[in-house]
């Protein structure tokens, strides 16, 4: 096998597309974002990535096994969109001609939605991968990429902020009203893909954008992931349930409030308190 080997599964012809990256990270906050997507709409799967720099394993699902790849999904969200707008239709809703930004456009671009359960193992593999996954988004006219993870907190919390990370000024003026800019945040920056998918891009013409969800860091965090689509549904105009998500977040509830009864039963009282110093 070549250090990237690229499988054509589909071909379709897309209409101004936008990729979606979402692989594993910090609470997979991107991964859980992303398959949402792919379970919530029906997708068509487009190209499998494979790659030396991936883990020397195969998945196996019902006794089969699948070499570790990447994978880019088509979504098609026209049907969603006519929905809502038979739902909600108004003399309003008409775009108006000109220049406008996906959000803005009556008709919701189409996406492409990368997933996989793998990285690059090493740093010379993360630059080579990002510039395999953007030569196939260049192969189907990508301009735009939105790229999903999480930001660590060290500490579970109750809100859950989006902050952003974008490739110009142009596109952090342009997003300002739907995520927050903090001045070097995150602090260590943006590590593997989502990162260099924003500084590569760059290079190559991409307008691109990081929407990161806080989170604690410790567990795998579904409501994250969720303020993370909300903020994905406003920028790229269409809406999604989130039924499997709440049922997601319920069930790590339950493990946030065992952790936290932990805590607190090791918390030091004040007889314990007397014997410090």
């Amino acid at each position: 096998m070549d250090e990237f080997d690229i499988e054509t599964v589909a071909d379709p012809s897309l209409r101004d597309p936008i990729l979606i990256e979402g692989l594993p990270g910090v609470g997979h906050v991107g991964k859980l974002a992303a398959e949402h997507l792919l379970e919530e709409f029906e997708t068509t799967l487009l190209r499998r990535l494979y790659s030396e720099h991936f883990p020397p394993q195969v998945t196996i699902e019902d006794g089969t096994t699948q070499l570790a790849c990447l994978e880019f999904h088509y979504v098609d969200l026209t049907t969603a969109a006519t929905s809502s707008e038979d739902d909600e239709s108004s003399d309003d809703d008409v775009a108006t001609n000109g220049s406008t930004t996906p959000a803005e456009q009556s008709v919701p671009n189409d996406l492409i939605v990368l997933t996989g359960d793998h990285q690059a193992q090493d740093p010379r593999g993360h630059y080579q991968l990002t510039s395999a996954i953007l030569d196939v988004a260049e192969s189907f006219g990508v301009e735009r990429a939105y790229t999903l993870g999480g930001v660590p907190t060290g500490e579970l919390i109750e809100e859950y902020s989006v902050i952003g990370a974008a490739s110009s000024d142009a596109l952090i003026e342009e997003l300002d009203d739907a995520v927050e800019f903090r001045d070097n945040e995150p602090a260590g920056g943006i590590v593997g893909v989502s990162g260099l998918l924003l500084g590569l891009g760059e290079r190559r013409g991409f307008n691109a954008a990081c929407l990161m969800g806080e989170t604690s860091g410790y567990l795998v965090d579904p409501k994250s992931a969720r303020a993370v689509l909300e903020v994905l549904e406003s920028l790229c105009a269409f809406e999604v349930g989130y039924d499997a998500l709440e049922e997601r977040a319920e069930e790590m509830e339950e493990v946030v409030s065992k952790i936290r009864e932990m805590e607190q039963s090791q918390a030091p009282t004040e007889d314990d308190l007397r014997y410090i110093g």
